[in-house]
């Protein structure tokens, strides 16, 4: 009888201790410094990650998974706009364009490299304004079939001739349909031909109240202060590239709460080190490229004065074929050429730039219920800029994908 009690507790709890024993254990990560993505300073804590999220954050703890003491730990990079699919033929050397025999296989193929080129860069999330096959690179990294950034996508972009109102407002619910994140609307000509406006203020009112109105937030690429002002005026979410406004905009956005992504540093550096690689496609002429080479005084000008409005100033670097994977050097540039202070540089990357995405209660911030986006650099930005090159370690999701830096523990 007492043999028979005994196989019946086995059989029982055998079963039971296999489940417990397979059970994922918490995540502990130790850290001397942690910038918390709004700007405050955490020093020697235990962040503890259970499945995808942050739990809580202890004081330092005798025993952890990951040892990133001497490193410096943040919220994983938001880059707001980025350009995911935009490549260099790699036969040719030269960027894409519509003339190469190009498969959609290759072009995902491409696209999936730079993905991960940014990720492990440190970016955990990215904004991609109007490519199509960004919404099936979206859905497999979230569905974990391949390693990259969070996507957030337009698929595809209104202008000019997209139509009247209302057709304009057709065309955005078509694409609100088709899966799209966000609208993005081009309210002027690119800064290679002047900036000028060249969708009507009706237009542009009729794209930003169509957005609002299916709840999405509509983000305006606006060169000059004319197109950005109307933009602004029709309580369109960000204003995109700004390269020259003026202050009476500015002072408009900061009263109307407009967020700025100005993304017009690492953009004109990018394409003026690859002119010869740029130089004959599409607007990139020898008369662009001048208003390019004139652009990097006067978008830094806009920059600082923007900074000084305290202008919400978000993260975005308009990466296209060549900026993949440096996308951290518009960090460098704005604290070196513009004059910000590193720590909001840092949060303009995490905490602000989730906050323009709506994702503010998710991504952004290292703190108890936020998803655990983690990165870690090699050195601390705060003295030196530069560091943000250096990222070491990149969680997402509760996930490692890197780690050149951290000493796992037994």
């Amino acid at each position: 009888m007492r043999v028979a009690r005994t196989l019946v507790l086995t059989s029982l709890l055998v079963p039971a201790l296999a489940a417990a024993q397979s059970e994922p254990r918490p995540i502990v990560i130790r850290a001397s410094t942690v910038l918390d993505g709004k700007g405050g300073i955490l020093r020697d804590v235990a962040i503890v990650v259970d499945g995808t999220r942050i739990v809580r954050i202890a004081p330092n703890a005798s025993a952890a998974t990951y040892d990133l003491r001497g490193l410096t730990v943040m919220p994983g990079w938001i880059d707001t706009h980025t350009h995911i699919a935009a490549h260099f033929d790699r036969e040719t050397g030269r960027v894409h364009s519509r003339q190469v025999n190009e498969t959609p296989q290759q072009a995902m193929l491409y696209a999936a490299e730079n993905a991960y080129k940014t990720f492990m860069a440190g970016f955990t999330t990215i904004q991609s304004p109007g490519a199509e096959l960004d919404k099936d690179l979206r859905d497999w990294i979230a569905e974990g079939r391949i390693p990259g950034p969070r996507i957030l996508t337009s698929l595809r972009a209104v202008t000019d001739q997209t139509g009247n109102p209302a057709q304009i407002r057709a065309f955005i619910r078509k694409a609100i349909a088709d899966g799209a994140d966000f609208v993005k609307i081009f309210a002027t000509a690119s800064i290679r031909e002047g900036g000028a406006q060249t969708m009507t203020d009706d237009q542009i009112r009729a794209a930003c109240d169509e957005a609002r109105a299916l709840g999405k937030r509509s983000i305006v690429h606006a060169q000059g202060p004319e197109g950005a002002k109307a933009a602004v005026l029709a309580g369109c979410t960000s204003i995109e590239h700004g390269n020259r406004l003026t202050d009476e905009v500015l002072d408009l956005m900061v009263q109307r709460g407009t967020y700025f992504d100005s993304n017009n540093h690492l953009l004109l550096h990018n394409y003026i080190e690859n002119k010869a690689r740029y130089l004959g496609s599409g607007n990139f002429t020898e008369e662009g490229f001048a208003y390019m080479e004139k652009g990097l005084p006067i978008g830094n000008d806009t920059f600082k004065r923007a900074v000084a409005k305290n202008v919400k100033m978000i993260f975005g670097t308009d990466g296209g074929a060549g900026a993949h994977g440096r996308n951290f050097e518009e960090l460098v540039y704005r604290v070196r050429d513009g004059g910000q202070p590193p720590m909001d540089a840092i949060v303009s990357a995490t905490s602000l730039s989730a906050e323009s995405l709506r994702m503010q209660d998710r991504i952004g911030s290292i703190a108890q219920d936020m998803e655990a986006d983690i990165i870690a650099t090699d050195g601390n930005p705060l003295d030196d800029i530069t560091a943000v090159g250096r990222v070491v370690f990149v969680m997402k999701g509760g996930k490692v994908y890197k780690n050149e830096g951290g000493r796992p523990q037994p």
